[in-house]
């Protein structure tokens, strides 16, 4: 029978929104079912965004706080910008899950437990002195106690799995629960499964079959008295597909290669959270796209820079600390005057920090992080879908104007995913790269009058022959030179090369009253967050407008006279006040900061608040 000729006449609410947290132990596949989840709503038509949370420690003991897991995930219309505040719906999977998420719930929110996990060990390890499910502390919430070990077991008893491979498919029986509460259907996510453990089929019928009996269990059960349907996104025509931001970067990389008619070379070392980028371009290595696992961070940031010499598209990819590696190396990039793209994707410091959570505190390093006069262009991304369209702009910009371009990006956006609408041909940037003069008129550093660029000559051309390094060069001629007035002009040549890249930023866009009392600045994964904050303040009757910037270096041209505009100028930011001091130091300007150093992103319900308080409201 189909599964809706077995349903049951429910209530069903229509909602234009919700937010579900699943959250457990690495070991309970938490972020496999989560992105399982997010899929199958993608397929359903929903907007979505998604906020993976993993834990820092590579094998935390089972059942700490310290190894919780979580996947966060927002969907419904297209009001949905960011994962969500608070989870309408918890899924925990043990009693520290309950513990580490319990604080970030509303009254009268839905969980739903495995029960059959808080056994009295599993409750001292996670701090519970009595069973949260029995003593009455939840009576403020909505708790589904579901034995999912148990019943997952007798799913399977006759699968032939040994007992620990059963118990990890309890995962996918509480998936089945959320399936059948949100009207999900299971045909998809079945495809899915066996793809996933094609090579292991008896583990693919398992998961599925699992699966299945967790949504009929809901059904049956009567454990609902309602279902819900979120209402579907307004999505202009095309094909999408739901992409994480290193995913996007990954493929934006590829199809700038593409654009140009040249091989793509990716130098990288495996680095938390920019690792997928590495993990994804390897999975398209062919004769066009080359990918590099260097030793060290040094290392690969120096093969990038080989690459751009001898005339490929050049990328590689880190994180905060191995951006502090990769600086020196940085530095020939700039004075070679080679083109090549850098994805920073930011997380929590100093040092190892938090690696797996997000921060926005890289920026001063990305723009001034590196010895003598090295100015290079500077993007950042404001959602996992647009890692595709700021990595894109990056390549553009790095072989019209031959510098390094870094593009900034977080663990949030990069883990993060939101479906992404392919583009047509057509609607791709134009990639001008500059056409090399006769080889008689040939000068390696011989500037385009209007962007400066110096041609892009690489081994192999006949007449084109030259030598470059990290020494100074002399000018045109591009020999080594220590004259102190060729030093100087090269320093204001390169700086005025980066400054001319404002030329090509289009004028910044404001959301509202083009001048007021308040502006709310952003940069980067904010931008989610301030865009449900404005909505919300102008429901509420609230004067204010936003504007968010995605070149950092050079600041937009029109950046000084838009602050001028506003009486007051608040700035939310996942750092102490990075683009606040920046916009201090450039503007004279004095704006009011709204700064997060958490691992976790800015909500908009905190930048609402604050929007309230400079607004005396």
């Amino acid at each position: 029978m189909s599964e809706a000729g077995k349903e049951r006449n429910v209530n069903v609410s229509e909602l234009s929104s919700v937010t579900v947290r699943f959250a457990g132990d690495s070991g309970d596949g938490i972020q496999l079912v989560g992105s399982q989840f997010a899929n199958a709503t993608a397929v359903a038509g929903n907007d979505l965004s998604t906020l993976p949370d993993y834990p820092a420690e590579i094998r935390a003991p089972a059942g700490s706080l310290a190894g919780v897991s979580g996947f966060q995930i927002s969907f419904g219309d297209d009001s949905v910008m960011t994962p969500g505040n608070k989870p309408n719906v918890l899924v925990v999977m043990n009693p520290a899950a309950l513990a580490v998420n319990l604080r970030n719930l509303d009254k009268g929110s839905v969980i739903i437990v495995n029960s059959d996990a808080f056994a009295p060990a599993a409750l001292e390890k996670a701090g519970y002195k009595a069973n949260p499910l029995e003593d009455g502390s939840l009576d403020n919430y909505r708790v589904i106690a579901v034995p999912a070990s148990a019943l997952t077991e007798n799913a399977l008893k006759d699968s032939g799995l040994q007992k620990p491979q059963v118990l990890k498919c309890k995962n996918f029986y509480m998936l089945g629960i959320l399936f059948w509460m949100y009207g999900l259907p299971l045909g998809p996510t079945k495809e899915r499964i066996n793809a996933k453990f094609g090579k292991l089929p008896a583990v693919a019928a398992a998961n599925s079959k699992v699966l299945e009996a967790g949504y009929y269990y809901a059904e049956s059960t009567e454990i609902f008295d309602a279902r819900f349907q979120t209402k579907k996104s307004a999505v202009a025509p095309g094909k999408y597909r739901n992409l994480t931001g290193n995913e996007a970067a990954a493929y934006a990389l590829i199809t700038a290669a593409k654009l140009l008619k040249k091989k793509l070379f990716y130098g990288s070392y495996p680095i938390t959270p920019a690792s997928e980028i590495l993990q994804t371009l390897s999975k398209h290595r062919a004769k066009d796209v080359v990918v590099f696992q260097a030793e060290d961070e040094i290392a690969a940031m120096c093969a990038t820079v080989g690459a751009a010499f001898a005339g490929e598209l050049a990328a590689t990819g880190t994180s905060g600390p191995g951006l502090s590696l990769k600086i020196e190396a940085m530095g020939l990039g700039v004075i070679t005057e080679l083109p090549m793209v850098i994805v920073n994707v930011q997380r929590g410091g100093p040092s190892t920090g938090l690696p797996t959570k997000t921060e926005q505190s890289d920026l001063l390093q990305a723009i001034f992080g590196r010895h003598g006069e090295s100015p290079l262009a500077v993007l950042a991304a404001g959602s996992p879908a647009d890692c595709f369209t700021t990595t894109l702009e990056a390549a553009r910009l790095a072989v019209k104007y031959m510098t390094p371009v870094i593009v900034l990006s977080n663990s949030y956006l990069s883990n993060g995913s939101e479906p992404f609408r392919i583009p047509r041909l057509s609607e791709l940037p134009k990639f001008d790269l500059q056409p090399l003069p006769a080889p008689e008129d040939f000068k390696p550093y011989r500037r385009d009058p209007v962007t400066l660029a110096r041609p892009w000559a690489w081994p192999g051309l006949k007449g084109y022959e030259h030598r470059i390094g990290g020494l100074e060069k002399a000018e045109d001629t591009g020999a080594i030179s220590y004259d102190p007035e060729n030093h100087q002009r090269m320093t204001d040549i390169r700086a005025a090369k980066i400054a001319g890249i404002a030329r090509e930023i289009p004028p910044t866009k404001v959301k509202g009253p083009e001048s007021g009392e308040l502006l709310v600045l952003g940069w980067g994964s904010t931008y989610g967050a301030i865009t449900e904050a404005m909505g919300e303040a102008r429901r509420a009757g609230l004067t204010v407008s936003s504007a968010h910037i995605r070149n950092l270096w050079p600041l937009p041209p029109d950046l000084g006279g838009l602050l001028k505009r506003f009486r007051r100028v608040l700035v939310p930011e996942e750092n102490t006040g990075q683009l606040r001091l920046l916009l201090r130091s450039e503007y004279l300007a004095d704006p009011i900061g709204l700064n997060k150093v958490q691992g976790q992103p800015i909500n908009s319900d905190e930048i609402l608040a604050k929007i309230k308080e400079v607004l005396g409201k």
